[in-house]
C-alpha cells in the first residue's frame, strides 16, 4: 500500500523491528508450534523427520526447536541466501517434492500459497502430519487435499485425517490454520511483551509526532527498539556494559 501510495496515515513496520522478529518470530513461534503439535498429537518429536518450509525468522525458530527435540530437520526454501544459511546451520535443504517423501511432520512458515500441494500429498508417508505456522490456511492446500481424498475422519480432537487414493492417510492439525493458535495458546506472554511494547511505543511516537508524519510506512526508530530491549533486560535482572566516551569516539572515527 505504501508503494502504491494508498496509505492514508503513517504506519510502522513493527514486524521488522529487532525486538519483534528476533524474539517473537523466532523463539515465540518455535516454542508455541511444538507446544501445540505435542499436546494435540501426543506423539514424540525425537527420531522423526520434521520438514520446515521457509527459513525466515519463524522458520529458524521452528527448525531450532525441532532440532532441540531430537528431530532430523529438512528445510525447503526459494531464497538461495536463506538456503545456504540453513545448510550452514546444519540442516538438510532440498525441494519440497523431495522433502515430502521423507517428512513425518511438516510445518509451513512462508506466508505464501500452496507451499504443500497435490504433488507433495501423493508422495507423502502414511500418517504424515501437516501443520501451518506462517500465514492463513492457504500454505497447505487443504481444500485440494479434501477434493482428492476418498475418505475423511477426525483422528483426534483438532486433527482431521484424509485418505488418499493410494491408501495413505495424511493428518491436518487445526484445519491448516496457524497451529499455535488453532491448536494451542499462542506465543508465551513472556515473549509477546516485547512485541506489544514495540507497538505501544510506536503508537505513542505517532501521537507525539502528530501532524509531522506523512502517510507512509516507517521503520521503527532505533531508540524504541533499544528501550524495549533495556526494559526487558531490567525485568530479567540482567545488566550490561556501557561504552566509555573514549570507546564511543574510537568506534565513531575512521581516522584511528
Amino acid at each position: 500500500m505504501d508503494k502504491s501510495k494508498e496509505l492514508r496515515f503513517p504506519m510502522f513496520a513493527v514486524n521488522n523491528a529487532d525486538c519483534k522478529h528476533l524474539f517473537d518470530n523466532r523463539y515465540g513461534t518455535g516454542q508455541s508450534v511444538f507446544d501445540s503439535i505435542d499436546s494435540t498429537t501426543n506423539l514424540v518429536i525425537a527420531g522423526k523427520t520434521v520438514v520446515v518450509a521457509g527459513y525466515g525468522w519463524c522458520g529458524k525458530g521452528v527448525a531450532m526447536r525441532a532440532k532441540g527435540l531430537g528431530a532430523a530437520v529438512i528445510v525447503t526454501e526459494v531464497d538461495p541466501i536463506k538456503a545456504i544459511e540453513a545448510v550452514m546451520d546444519g540442516f538438510a535443504v532440498m525441494p519440497m517434492i523431495e522433502a515430502a517423501k521423507l517428512g513425518d511432520v511438516f510445518v509451513t512458515v512462508t506466508g505464501d500459497i500452496k507451499v504443500i500441494d497435490e504433488p507433495e500429498f501423493m508422495v507423502m508417508k502414511d500418517g504424515a502430519i501437516l501443520t501451518n505456522a506462517g500465514h492463513f490456511d492457504v500454505e497447505v492446500n487443504v481444500h485440494r487435499l479434501a477434493e482428492i481424498a476418498i475418505d475423511k475422519q477426525e483422528m483426534r480432537k483438532n486433527i482431521v485425517g484424509f485418505e488418499l487414493p493410494n491408501g495413505r492417510w495424511l493428518n491436518v492439525i487445526g484445519e491448516g490454520r496457524l497451529v499455535n493458535l488453532a491448536a494451542g495458546d499462542g506465543h508465551p506472554a513472556e515473549i509477546m511483551d516485547m512485541s506489544f511494547g514495540i507497538q505501544a511505543l510506536c503508537a505513542r511516537y505517532v501521537a507525539d509526532q502528530r501532524g509531522q508524519l506523512e502517510p507512509k510506512l516507517y521503520a521503527v526508530p532505533q531508540e524504541i527498539d533499544r528501550e524495549v530491549a533495556m526494559r526487558k533486560l531490567t525485568a530479567l535482572g540482567v545488566k550490561i556494559d556501557t561504552l566509555t566516551n573514549e570507546q564511543e569516539a574510537y568506534l565513531a572515527s575512521w581516522n584511528v
